[in-house]
């Protein structure tokens, strides 16, 4: 976004300093492949300045105005100017939105609320607290699998040259003094020999596979039971778990601060989930708080995705009435455990992908020196 509303002076040196390559800014800048998209960051930004916009007290007419003058990318520009059209004409923002690819069914629901409250402001300030969070917290995952990944492809292609170079010349060698060769070095030279002679095809696997992946990625009923098999997964569920908890819990404190009725949040609360287990199980607690059951006894079905404080948290927040509160407490602790757990992950995969690393070199060079000591001896 290039709405700015406050002029910073920059001292020289501090202008020339912010020239240099920032490793930091590089890491957490959120990487676009193919087509570039309205991504979560974008939407912070241009719900923060549509906030401020209208909580100065200039009508939403003239903020979208503004803020398609104000932009230089082809794709903000067309979006923001085609919410602009539809308004003049005379229709609504959260109509407009809905005709819009790049917004949710979440994003949708929340504006159309705010327009009929007449809380727009204050619904596109909390719909920029989501998304600066969500954001963040993709960055702090981001952060800490950064280092392990960059860990294993170096372990893979420091392996892959050895077994592809290294380990062949050593072969050679054995076969010309008819060397006897040890189980272990015999293992490396028949792993070296497959890898060798289809490696091309290993890589051709792989590509396609990661090419599968991203494009099967849209198809509802394989990501549906692909996400179910996750929850099935030890200490990887419960994180899982607690990221999308995260993101819920936020989006039902900021719904429920707005006045929203609980059953509202929950129906755009799984608009808003991408993670099929928990919007299937908040779709199906609507309906039986509908039918006239109590929030936690709702909750309380779903174990397996709602832990017992949560539970009991929820029934207190039924007897005090102050839903938006507790969802608040919620979140946090929630938050805290992503923030915990993204932390405990890194500093427990850095050494054991080093180990592995280590010992997977140990054991090709230990492999290949074996026969070497039995060569010197018929030699001398």
């Amino acid at each position: 976004m290039a709405i700015k509303f406050q002029q910073q002076i920059v001292p020289k040196e501090e202008n020339k300093s912010s020239k240099s390559f920032d490793l930091n800014a590089l890491l957490q800048k959120e990487i676009q492949f193919g087509k570039s998209k309205f991504n979560d960051k974008k939407k912070a930004s241009f719900y923060d300045e549509l906030s401020v916009l209208l909580e100065s007290g200039i009508h939403l007419k003239n903020a979208l105005e503004l803020l398609v003058n104000s932009q230089s990318k082809i794709l903000e520009k067309q979006i923001f100017q085609n919410l602009l059209n539809d308004l003049v004409e005379g229709g609504t923002l959260s109509l407009s939105m809905k005709k819009e690819k790049s917004f949710t069914k979440y994003e949708y629901y929340a504006i159309q609320i705010g327009e009929e409250m007449g809380s727009l402001q204050k619904i596109t300030r909390q719909l920029s607290d989501f998304y600066q969070r969500k954001v963040q917290q993709r960055s702090e995952i981001i952060g800490a699998l950064t280092y392990p990944v960059i860990v294993l492809l170096t372990a893979l292609v420091v392996v892959g040259f050895m077994l592809n170079f290294v380990v062949p010349l050593f072969v050679d060698i054995f076969k010309q003094n008819n060397v006897d060769l040890p189980v272990i070095t015999q293992f490396i030279v028949t792993a070296s020999a497959f890898l060798k002679r289809y490696s091309l095809f290993t890589l051709g696997g792989i590509v396609f596979s990661v090419y599968m992946i991203y494009r099967l990625r849209k198809n509802k009923e394989i990501m549906r039971f692909w996400q179910k098999m996750i929850l099935k997964l030890p200490i990887i569920n419960n994180y899982v778990k607690n990221v999308k908890l995260a993101q819920f819990t936020q989006a039902v404190s900021l719904m429920s601060n707005a006045k929203i009725d609980i059953t509202k949040c929950l129906s755009m609360g799984a608009n808003m989930i991408l993670f099929y287990p928990l919007a299937d199980a908040l779709i199906a607690i609507e309906e039986r708080i509908m039918k006239g059951e109590k929030v936690s006894e709702a909750f309380g079905e779903y174990e397996y995705l709602f832990n017992k404080k949560m539970i009991a948290l929820l029934k207190v927040a039924e007897e005090t009435n102050n839903t938006a509160y507790i969802f608040e407490k919620l979140h946090q602790q929630f938050d805290f455990e992503v923030k915990r757990q993204s932390k405990l992950i890194g500093d427990v995969l850095n050494p054991i992908l080093t180990i592995i690393v280590g010992l997977l070199v140990g054991i090709i060079l230990i492999a290949m020196y074996l026969p070497m000591f039995r060569l010197s001896s018929i030699i001398g």
